[in-house]
């Protein structure tokens, strides 16, 4: 009984626990298997709820890009923001939790990859988007005497800059821009000049240009508010008698060279409803009409806007 017990207690020894011992260790051993069992449902849970779709897929110069932001937080009260370079775009919310910023790209910017800056929900992403290379011709343009070298009135430049510069919240819009004038297109988007002989640094051509006959009408290509009218008689030397209609959310149209205008400031416009005629006035060469389309204050190829919708 003696060696009995003795073998008892010297394999105690050697196992190293005793019974007490080996209940505890096996509550221990159950909640560290508790623990690990959650774990990995909690690391599956979503991480990244800041979703982000960059249109078009393939921009090239000129185009705007459309940046669309799902957040999953529905009681998120800031708008989040979209930032490229020293440049941030405001966003605009278009659907429960869904919001959209308008980034434009312009001629006289390089090709090749940039960063834009996502944040929004506490959260930021940083995505790279190619932007493709685009050739614009070049045009040499002779300005008959009492046309050239006319500059544009202060009054003028601190009118029109004040409505490229528009970011009104609602969206006006809605579906493809409409074609402003039934002339044949003279000038395309981006077009860079020579004027009488000289080089016209960092300009480019900021619309389209259509050749319609003088007088012919001129319409509204999507609704929205027009938020300029401006005369020859009031000093608008280069854009001569103007219109532009905000669109709403940083997009804007103003049309130049009108030999009549049919609209006021604080008209509400609809998509194809008269707002002038073409004309010659301001520095023109001839009657045509001028279309220019601006994004965030930078003027883009209204092109696109025509053929597809862009919301």
């Amino acid at each position: 009984m003696i060696i009995e017990n003795s073998a008892s207690s010297s394999n105690k020894k050697l196992l190293g626990f005793d019974v007490k011992a080996l209940t505890t260790n096996r509550r221990a051993i159950n909640i560290l298997k508790g623990i690990f069992a959650v774990l990995p449902l909690t690391l599956a849970l979503p991480v990244d709820a800041l979703q982000v779709q960059v249109t078009p897929t393939n921009p090239k110069l000129g185009d705007t890009l459309s940046v669309k932001i799902n957040l999953d937080n529905s009681e998120n009260t800031t708008n989040p923001t979209v930032a490229t370079g020293k440049n941030t775009y405001p966003t605009f919310k278009i659907a429960p939790n869904q919001y959209r910023a308008f980034v434009p790209t312009t001629p006289l910017e390089k090709s090749g990859t940039r960063t834009l800056r996502v944040a929004g929900d506490g959260q930021v992403q940083n995505l790279a988007v190619n932007v493709l290379n685009r050739k614009f011709p070049v045009q040499r343009i002779t300005l008959p005497p009492g046309k050239a070298g006319v500059d544009a009135t202060e009054y003028e430049l601190k009118r029109v800059a004040a409505f490229k510069a528009l970011q009104t919240p609602q969206k006006y819009w809605n579906g493809v821009f409409l074609k402003p004038n039934t002339g044949r297109m003279s000038t395309n988007y981006g077009v860079r000049r020579y004027y009488n002989g000289t080089f016209a640094k960092d300009y480019y051509h900021r619309g389209l240009d259509y050749a319609g006959a003088a007088g012919s009408p001129v319409i509204a290509p999507a609704s929205g508010r027009v938020a300029l009218v401006g005369r020859v008689s009031q000093g608008f030397r280069i854009h001569g008698n103007v219109v532009g209609i905000d669109h709403g959310q940083g997009v804007t149209s103003i049309f130049m060279h009108l030999s009549r205008i049919n609209v006021k400031e604080g008209d509400f416009v609809k998509a194809g409803q008269l707002i002038g005629a073409v004309g010659s006035t301001g520095a023109a060469t001839g009657p045509h009409l001028h279309w220019g389309l601006y994004v965030n204050g930078q003027s883009v190829d209204p092109t696109p806007w025509r053929t597809k919708v862009v919301n």
